[in-house]
C-alpha cells in the first residue's frame, strides 16, 4: 500500500472524530442532568411537606418549582422564562396539562394575595413536578 493512501485513510478517520466529537459537544437540548443532586433536591422538598404545617403547603410548591426550572435551564432548553422553556420541551413532558396546572398554582403562590393552598393541592403539585422531573431525566 502506498504511503500516501495510508495518511489519507489516517486523515479521513481523525477528521471524521473531530467532527463527531464537536457534534456531540455542541448538541443542544441533550444535556445530561447530575442525577443524584436531584433526587437529594427532590426529597427534601417532598420532606418540607407537613400536613400540620399549612405554610410548607406553598412553600414546597415554590420549591419544586424552582427545581424543574433549574433541570428545564440545564438541560439547555430554550426561553426567557420558565413558561417558555416548557413550551419548548412541551414534547418531553408525559403528561403536559398536569405540568401546567402545577406551574400555574405556583404562579399563583407567587403573584395573588390571599391564595390558599391545601395539602391535598400541594401534594398533586408536588407529584405533577416530580413526573415532569422524571421526563426529561432529573430523577
Amino acid at each position: 500500500m502506498d504511503l500516501s493512501v495510508i495518511f489519507f485513510f489516517a486523515g479521513i478517520i481523525i477528521i471524521g472524530g473531530v467532527l463527531f466529537a464537536l457534534i456531540g459537544l455542541t448538541k443542544k437540548g441533550s444535556k445530561h442532568l447530575n442525577v443524584d443532586h436531584y433526587r437529594v433536591k427532590w426529597l427534601s422538598i417532598e420532606q418540607q411537606l407537613k400536613r400540620d404545617q399549612p405554610s410548607s403547603f406553598s412553600l414546597t410548591v415554590l420549591n419544586a418549582d424552582k427545581l424543574l426550572d433549574l433541570a428545564l435551564r440545564e438541560r439547555g432548553l430554550k426561553g426567557q422564562t420558565m413558561a417558555e422553556r416548557m413550551k419548548t420541551g412541551a414534547q418531553l413532558f408525559s403528561s403536559r396539562n398536569d405540568v401546567w396546572n402545577a406551574h400555574k398554582l405556583r404562579n399563583r403562590i407567587a403573584h395573588e394575595t390571599d391564595v390558599l393552598v391545601s395539602y391535598e393541592d400541594a401534594r398533586h403539585a408536588l407529584a405533577y413536578f416530580k413526573q415532569a422531573l422524571k421526563d426529561i431525566g432529573a430523577i
